[in-house]
């Protein structure tokens, strides 16, 4: 199925994008070798507006804006996309990678919002999902709110093979299987909620991991550099970047790398976060507040926890810092193990961490007990870290005598 080239036009991430585009667009970046295509664009009369284009959207994930008031539905948007992969390949930063993902993800959602359940259901076909369409609307249940009841009501069901799947990165509890209405292996889904899924697989199409061949990047680099207006939107990117990039440096990890690999120190589920917000990765509300209230019962000061959101593609310091501190303000405890384990952010199984799975050594009961807490886990390495610490010294007093 080929949709019309108007939405292709609108949404350039669509598959479709390959058939009407075929000349420019197969394979991604694009089907062309890329310093051929990024010349061949700036040689056209739109050259000038392509990058203002890009700077526009780069500035703006840098300001942390969530929206682009004068955003453009034209084929332009095509060559747009094409050269945004290719200019977050050639800049390699996670943190500027996924500001960008997050915007232009968002961007995306607010214009699916306007789109009628015709497109709607076209696009989703054209993004190879298993999906029905009902007209009329069918009731699969009820919200009761205090004494008024609401129905709900969908047009949609999606398979569940195909829902998971787009669905495994949003980890939110209502997301789960279970919390959601079946009908013959369909996941009956309203609108809004259909279109956050959709939102969630544009920015995993420009989500792109720093690559490991450095050489063969800096190679690629400096042929792409020698493109005068390339380079123009590089240098502007890079320089907007370095003027801001202090507001999003991960301060928590620079405060303590000179001192032991506190990392070390922390159970997986904690590593696992502090990663996610060092390479610029949104977090989930509930990976939110166990990092909170798990760095805060380690008293923590304020200022350093909210360092560590900077690197948050909606990084907002005011509302942050009085969100963490009246977090401290009520001292709430962090999520036990069985809490992490319920809400998907248990991560002892991916890293295979011993003291997790297997748990310790206890004198009092004469067995292995179990790790019931993450601050329980902390206070373990913590003692062990010190009783290996002070043999090391009695070693080297020793032969010093």
């Amino acid at each position: 199925m080929i949709i019309p080239i108007e939405l292709v036009n609108h949404y350039p991430w669509l598959p479709s994008r390959k058939k009407h585009y075929s000349d420019i667009s197969g394979k991604d970046p694009s089907d062309k070798d890329p310093i051929e295509f990024i010349s061949e664009v700036f040689s056209k009369d739109f050259g000038i507006k392509i990058k203002e284009r890009l700077l526009i959207l780069f500035n703006a994930a840098f300001e942390n804006l969530e929206e682009i008031s004068d955003y453009k539905i034209d084929n332009l948007n095509i060559y747009v996309y094409l050269l945004l992969k290719i200019l977050l390949y050639a800049l390699d930063n996670r943190i500027i990678t996924n500001r960008v993902a997050n915007l232009y993800s968002k961007i995306a959602y607010s214009e699916l919002k306007k789109e009628n359940d015709s497109n709607l259901y076209y696009i989703c076909q054209d993004l190879g999902l298993n999906i029905k369409y009902y007209d009329p609307p069918i009731n699969y249940g009820i919200i009761r709110v205090k004494e008024q009841h609401q129905k709900l009501e969908t047009n949609f069901a999606l398979y569940f093979i195909d829902y998971l799947k787009l669905a495994s990165t949003l980890r939110d509890e209502y997301r789960q299987l279970v919390h959601n209405a079946l009908s013959q292996g369909y996941v009956l889904i309203q609108n809004k909620r259909l279109i956050r899924l959709i939102q969630e697989y544009v920015r995993n199409k420009l989500l792109l991991n720093e690559t490991k061949d450095k050489v063969s990047l800096k190679e690629f680099l400096k042929k792409i550099l020698e493109i005068k207006d390339f380079k123009e939107v590089y240098d502007k990117i890079t320089e907007a970047w370095t003027e801001r990039k202090e507001e999003f440096e991960f301060v928590f990890k620079i405060d303590f790398e000179s001192k032991e690999n506190i990392l070390e120190l922390y159970p997986p589920c904690v590593g696992e976060i502090l990663r996610k917000a060092k390479e610029g990765r949104n977090l989930i509300h509930n990976e939110r507040l166990f990092i909170v209230w798990f760095l805060l019962a380690l008293e923590y000061p304020v200022e350093e926890v909210v360092d560590l959101f900077s690197t948050m593609p909606d990084f907002d310091k005011e509302k942050t810092y009085y969100q963490v501190n009246f977090a401290k303000k009520k001292k709430y405890v962090p999520y036990k193990c069985l809490t992490l384990k319920s809400l998907n952010l248990c991560m002892a199984k991916k890293y295979n961490d011993e003291l997790c799975l297997e748990g310790y050594f206890s004198k009092e009961l004469g067995d292995r007990k179990n790790v019931t807490h993450p601050l329980r886990y902390t206070r373990i390495k913590q003692y062990r870290a010190s009783k290996e610490k002070n043999y090391t010294k009695k070693q080297l007093n020793k032969k010093n005598e």
